[in-house]
């Protein structure tokens, strides 16, 4: 049994949008028509061999490498035409050449990383190789796309006679026109071309004088354009030069062409193969803009997307919500309820889309550890489906939609209601909603609805093949929060929805009280549940955030009660270390009184040599004192100077910072340069450090040294010039070594720039060319040729005087 997906459903979740973004990323037209045409695939096998491709796609963009398809152009039409035998133009004959050495960059590049992209390698063992033909299709051409003398010999030789033909033809006209006798009778002293003959013009009333050939006449007839008696000769002989170097060029394109034709088939199958590695490249870049991944599907029944985003809404760039979305194989059925403008819908379009873009080999935005089936068929209702063309109000469109979702449904069938059967009596509405529900389950669909209607929201308590979501209302904010949260029903809100879209005020109190009175047991007693949910988990939330600061504080004074601990210890080491370098001291000097007493031996020497023991003594003792004083100073950091440029310790940081702004136990702070981060002021204490004294004005300084910098090292701009260097064809060493010649004579020449020609070919002559350059004493510098230069084919050089 195939994919069944049918239009509506496509329309209704927007997967034209994905398309479109991905045509967006490609880089060649058939790659385009490849993205727009993506089928839906039938087997795992399929979309596990499609995302495997996708997967080494990613990893090729994660080494920053692209596939070299520069150059790539659309000559399917071209290359058909050839095949038939027809004559292409210069310009189609270099498209050619360009993607034939296209061809080979890509398959030489993707070939060097087999081993990681083996699947991509084997879809470029399908570019051909014809480097010979695009060397000589590149040869044959100019960088501006005229035919090159290098075509043929024939060419070439035709051209010269043509040369010569129009230098002799113009050195006798200018004898003609240094002839007084003749310049008298000309209406200006020039020539000129008309319909491929020199001519002169010749005043009307001298016709008869000038013997020759009137080729045209100005408007007014006053002059007249002829060809010189005396030139007539040459001008035939230039005519049959330039026709024969017509139908050389001629000649030289159908070669060119039957080349092309010759090889149509292969380049042909070399243009599929390049779309195909455009667009799983294309779906890789895509992938890694909605940080998509893939989730487990194979043998997968239940439904589980971890922090799930809107596909769209991630394209669009919104600050998108995630939620995590779960089904089991035995709750099927999941009804999400809540405010209008909540993320209803949101919710339900964005299952949806995800699973369409997983049965087309896509990654999903969800996170790692998703699961999700592979559904086999995919119905969606959403909108309103009024129908005046056919008399359908919106809920005759709604009930024929579900209709046919009943026909078509079948085992492993996603089925997306939005507001299921709501444009009637809520409690017809209501019944009807049911039983669809249950005739959905019982052909084995999984069901994703949403609703305002109480007797849905009451199903998950009686049912267990329904489950509740709800997305969430601040009613603080009055807005939504477009959190989806799983296993509770939630409420419509809609009275505090109208007063936040300006409802008179005494409106909104007048249907509160009407509210309070109406709906059976059933909606009062869900509206009470509700109600005690919600004050359940305002408390609980209030729990959380307040043992997360306890924790935040706990850990911030275990940080103090380290480093306190840590400076105390360190004082302690250099006081026992002192004291034992005292002691010394102090034993030193009593053995120096005691062999001083010993020598000589009277009273008034042991007098002298108490007072100075006991004077040593003191002063052993202040020491001790004062550094005991000194040790026992070191206290916990004091309490923080919480103002607006106060300098304060930042316990996370571990360093002393500004504070910039202060609001509601939170500081903005400054931690030197542009560092700036908001932290709570718990985390603040007293500071380490002297506030430091700030430089008048440092950022204009700054950018004023920035600015200086800037413009020294940018480069001069190097304009075009006529004198030039042709190496395309030769190898490598025989170039340089022509080039080297070449910006000899450029050099003593006085030349200031120069113009090499080195064609496009695959890079290698252009590469050796330019890294030569790089180091040349003759170059000042180098860049490649403008559009109207030849383009990259040539590089510009600027040399040195």
């Amino acid at each position: 049994m195939t994919v069944q997906i049918s239009q509506r459903t496509l329309e209704d979740l927007g997967f034209s949008e994905v398309l479109r973004a991905l045509t967006q990323r490609c880089r060649t037209e058939p790659g385009r028509e490849r993205v727009l045409a993506r089928p839906f695939l039938d087997t795992e096998a399929e979309v596990a061999e499609a995302l495997a491709l996708v997967d080494e796609a990613r990893f090729l963009s994660q080494q920053q490498f692209s596939l070299p398809l520069g150059g790539v152009t659309d000559l399917r039409t071209a290359v058909g035409h050839a095949e038939k035998g027809g004559v292409l133009e210069p310009r189609q004959l270099i498209d050619a050449a360009q993607l034939l050495f296209a061809f080979a960059r890509t398959r030489e590049a993707l070939d060097e990383r087999k081993e990681r992209v083996p699947r991509l390698v084997e879809i470029s063992k399908r570019l051909p190789f014809l480097e010979a033909m695009a060397r000589r299709l590149d040869q044959c051409f100019e960088p501006d796309g005229t035919i090159s003398d290098r075509a043929s010999p024939e060419l070439k030789e035709a051209r010269d006679r043509a040369r010569g033909l129009h230098r002799r033809i113009k050195t006798r006209l200018d004898e003609l026109l240094h002839d007084e006798t003749f310049t008298t009778k000309l209406r200006e002293n020039y020539y000129t071309l008309r319909n491929g003959r020199y001519v002169v013009p010749v005043v009307s009333n001298y016709r008869s004088e000038v013997d020759g050939i009137v080729h045209n006449a100005s408007q007014t007839g006053q002059t007249l354009f002829m060809e010189p008696q005396a030139m007539v000769g040459l001008g035939n002989d230039l005519a049959i030069a330039q026709s024969e170097v017509a139908e050389e060029e001629l000649r030289v394109l159908q070669e060119l062409s039957k080349h092309v034709g010759r090889e149509s088939a292969r380049i042909l199958e070399g243009l599929e193969a390049v779309a195909e590695l455009d667009e799983v490249e294309a779906i890789a870049v895509l992938s890694a803009d909605l940080d998509a991944t893939t989730p487990t599907f194979e043998g997968v029944k239940e439904l589980q997307l971890r922090a799930l985003r809107h596909p769209r809404l991630v394209l669009k760039g919104s600050e998108v919500v995630s939620n995590d979305v779960t089904l089991t194989d035995t709750a099927r059925a999941l009804v999400v309820s809540g405010p209008n403008a909540g993320g209803k819908t949101v919710t339900l379009t964005g299952v949806g889309l995800c699973a369409l873009m997983l049965r087309a080999g896509l990654p999903i935005p969800v996170g790692e550890g998703s699961r999700m089936p592979l559904y086999r068929s995919v119905h969606s209702t959403v909108g309103d489906t009024q129908d005046l063309a056919q008399g359908l109000s919106s809920f005759s469109g709604h009930v024929t939609l579900l209709r046919d979702i009943l026909a078509a449904v079948a085992t492993d069938s996603l089925v997306l209601i939005d507001e299921i059967a709501a444009d009637t009596d809520p409690r017809e509405g209501a019944a009807i909603a049911i039983a669809v529900l249950e005739e959905l389950l019982g052909k084995g669909a999984y069901v994703l609805v949403t609703t305002h209607l109480e007797e849905l929201k009451a199903l998950a308590h009686m049912d267990p093949r329904f489950l509740n979501a709800r997305v969430g209302f601040d009613s603080k904010r009055m807005s939504p929060t477009y959190r989806l949260q799983m296993g509770a029903s939630g409420q419509s809100s809609a009275i505090d929805m109208a007063a936040r879209v300006g409802l008179p005020a005494s409106v909104c109190e007048r249907a509160r009280e009407l509210s309070l009175n109406a709906g059976g047991p059933l909606s009062k007693a869900l509206a009470a549940a509700e109600d005690e949910r919600r004050k359940l988990s305002e408390e609980l939330e209030k729990a959380r955030l307040a043992a997360t600061e306890a924790e935040a504080l706990r850990a911030d004074l275990e940080k103090q009660k380290v480093a306190f601990e840590r400076e105390r210890k360190g004082r302690m080491m250099q006081f026992n270390e002192d004291v034992h370098a005292a002691s010394e001291h102090a034993a030193q000097e009593v053995r120096d009184l005691l062999v001083k007493l010993r020598a000589e031996q009277n009273e008034k020497s042991l007098s002298e040599a108490r007072q100075q023991l006991q004077q040593r003594a003191d002063e052993a003792l202040k020491r001790a004192a004062a550094a005991k004083a000194e040790l026992f100073q070191v206290e916990a950091p004091g309490p923080a100077n919480l103002k607006v440029g106060a300098w304060v310790h930042h316990s996370g940081l571990g360093r002393d910072v500004e504070i910039l702004e202060l609001t509601d136990g939170q500081a903005v702070v400054s931690a030197g340069g542009a560092l700036k981060m908001r932290v709570p002021t718990t985390e603040l204490s007293g500071s380490r450090s002297k506030k430091p004294q700030q430089a008048k004005f440092p950022e204009q300084r700054k950018g004023e040294a920035a600015l200086k910098r800037a413009a020294s090292a940018a480069p001069s701009q190097v304009d075009a010039t006529n004198f030039r260097c042709d190496v395309r064809g030769m190898r490598a060493d025989d170039a340089l070594a022509e080039l080297e010649t070449f910006l000899d004579q450029g050099l003593r020449k006085g030349e200031e720039a120069a113009l090499i020609i080195h064609g496009h070919g695959t890079g290698a002559l252009k590469q050796a060319i330019r890294d030569h350059l790089a180091a040349s004493p003759y170059i000042r510098m180098f860049r490649p040729g403008e559009s109207h230069e030849g383009g990259d084919g040539v590089t510009v050089v600027s040399l040195r005087g």
